[in-house]
């Protein structure tokens, strides 16, 4: 019997970078949301683990068989092996959290399947600081490098929600790198609305600089009538939240007519 699974695209609806650390990594607090859509997986029991990629961005993986779902498989104990068919529908390096997001459901599959070990959550921040979040896929707050994980009351369940990205992969590392270090304050308090409405994105900056058409992007998205747009994670993917589906979807088509050849997604926050 066929498992499967969508791997929820991962927003950042605010991300607030606080310090560099001395390993290397930094000090953030962010409001993970997901959107209910993404790629796509399709798992069944075999006698080894095994991953196709399928799908518009499949060429952009690394060898399947040492991606992140290859890597989440082989560190799942269970009985049997699972031969995994991934439909690659986000784009890569786009901060949705694509590979994360695919870890996450494979850890779901296993999950119902077979049961997780104790130190899941453990096992998950090994393979990315965005994994433990996207296991669940659920609105929270992550602190620390994202991997210390607090629940938040979700006011923005079913809130359309529009994805664009110039198809213009970005790497999270030098954005980071080029982060200026200055610590502007800690997230709002309050439901995950409010955090959205006064948060922001500290990385945008640096990675405008690195890809300058990500200000293309948000400048369009500003124009839609969204309540928020902003860059998610380290970029390039920008999102915009809508009052309504009918503001999304006019927004969705002024953004195919001036710039056909950007990716995008529709979609609603779980």
């Amino acid at each position: 019997m066929a498992l499967i699974e969508t791997a929820y695209a991962k927003i950042n609806l605010a991300l607030h970078v606080r310090k560099r650390r001395e390993d290397g990594y930094h000090d953030l607090e962010t409001l993970f949301a997901f959107i209910d859509g993404g790629d796509r997986l399709v798992a069944r029991p075999a006698e080894a683990d095994g991953v196709t990629a399928i799908g518009e961005f499949a060429a952009a993986l690394s060898n399947p068989l040492d991606n992140i779902v290859a890597k989440a498989l082989n560190d799942l104990p269970r009985p049997d092996g699972l031969n995994v068919r991934l439909e690659k529908n986000l784009p890569v390096a786009a901060g949705l959290g694509g590979g994360s997001a695919d870890a996450g459901a494979v850890f779901r599959m296993v999950r119902d399947a077979y049961g997780l070990p104790a130190d899941w959550r453990v096992r998950a921040a090994q393979l990315g600081a965005d994994v433990p979040a996207c296991v669940e896929s659920l609105t929270c707050i992550g602190r620390g490098t994202g991997t210390e994980l607090q629940p938040i009351a979700n006011d923005l369940a079913g809130t359309p929600v529009l994805l664009v990205n110039p198809r213009a992969p970005l790497a999270t590392g030098p954005v980071f790198a080029a982060w200026d270090g200055m610590d502007r304050g800690a997230l709002p308090e309050g439901p995950a609305s409010q955090i959205a409405a006064q948060g922001r994105n500290d990385l945008e900056a640096a990675a405008i600089e690195l890809c300058p058409v990500i200000a293309d992007v948000l400048a369009l998205l500003k124009q839609t009538g969204a309540f928020v747009s902003r860059m998610s994670g380290s970029g390039a993917t920008c999102f915009a939240l809508f009052r309504n589906e009918n503001s999304l979807y006019e927004a969705a088509q002024v953004c195919a007519m001036k710039h056909p050849d950007w990716w995008q997604m529709q979609g609603k926050l779980r």
